[in-house]
């Protein structure tokens, strides 16, 4: 993020968010499928690995390597709304927080402006796009698919569910977004903030260690809403009671934190590279659209 005394112009915010969750949606989505896949009940029967990489691999030698990105046009047109959304309205909201002497925002109120940033994201983009997605690689596993692509499946959860089919699991993604979100956005700008505090030289390589530090703490305080979401946006469909429930059923608490693993290896990438692209698009924009 740029320094808290330059207010980045909405435009810049929206278009320089958009192109970094696109980005970071393309080059990590195996990690997400294979979180995916794990957190889903296993029709099979059989445990399911834990390792990112047997999950990846698993797929790829049994249904080919179009498998791994089953879903995945849906998780980059909803990271191009999410991002662009997010980074607009965080960088709007942190300035509404802003300290007005010196425009800066305490560790406390860095995470309050990701929560209210991530309900803002997960009610205008995050919820229908994932619910799709999670829809699609579930279906993926049955022999009997019933989408044919991520239109299809629109139409057809549509037709049953009408609009509230696009919002299954609404709860436990806002859970997760206004979670995820504070810990993500406030993490990297308390760590840039400290930098900033001590003459730090911020750099590419240094962009991505903060995004990588701040997926990393994401992670581990979010998976549990992670799990719940998964599980309401399956093919089926099933409430946030009932989901929470069959967590607990099936695996106890650990299971909440089912795919922690595979979230994580995905969650160290796209932070690093979520805030090295933002920055980078941003530091172009900034000229021609200030």
């Amino acid at each position: 993020m740029p320094a808290q005394n330059a207010p980045v112009p909405p435009s810049v915010s929206f278009i320089a968010g958009g192109v970094a969750g696109g980005v970071e949606a393309i080059a990590t989505y195996p990690f997400e499928f294979a979180k995916t896949r794990v957190q889903l009940r296993n029709q099979s029967g059989a445990a399911s690995p834990k390792n990112p990489f047997v999950v990846v691999g698993q797929v790829f030698r049994n249904e080919g390597v179009r498998a791994l990105y089953k879903g995945c046009s849906t998780l980059v047109v909803g990271s191009v709304a999410k991002d662009g959304v997010r980074f607009l309205a965080f960088d709007s909201i942190k300035t509404a927080f802003a300290d007005p002497d010196t425009g800066t925002l305490s560790p406390l109120r860095n995470l309050l402006a990701g929560m209210c940033t991530g309900v803002v994201a997960s009610t205008f983009a995050v919820t229908p796009t994932e619910r799709i997605k999670t829809a699609l690689i579930d279906d993926a596993r049955s022999t009997a698919q019933r989408f044919h692509s991520s239109s299809h499946a629109v139409r057809l959860l549509y037709q049953e569910y009408g609009l509230r089919g696009m919002y299954h699991g609404y709860v436990g993604t806002t859970l997760k977004q206004a979670g995820a979100t504070a810990f993500r956005m406030g993490t990297y700008n308390i760590l840039k903030d400290f930098e900033s505090s001590r003459q730090v030289e911020q750099s590419t390589a240094m962009n991505f260690a903060n995004g990588a530090v701040a997926g990393t703490v994401t992670t581990y305080a979010t998976q549990p809403f992670d799990t719940i979401k998964t599980r309401s946006q399956s093919a089926k469909g099933a409430s946030t009671v009932d989901a929470f429930r069959s967590i607990l059923a099936d695996e106890g608490v650990r299971g909440f934190w089912r795919g922690t693993t595979m979230r994580l290896g995905r969650t160290i990438f796209s932070g690093g590279i979520l805030f090295t692209v933002y920055e980078e698009v941003a530091g172009l924009l900034n000229p021609l659209l200030r």
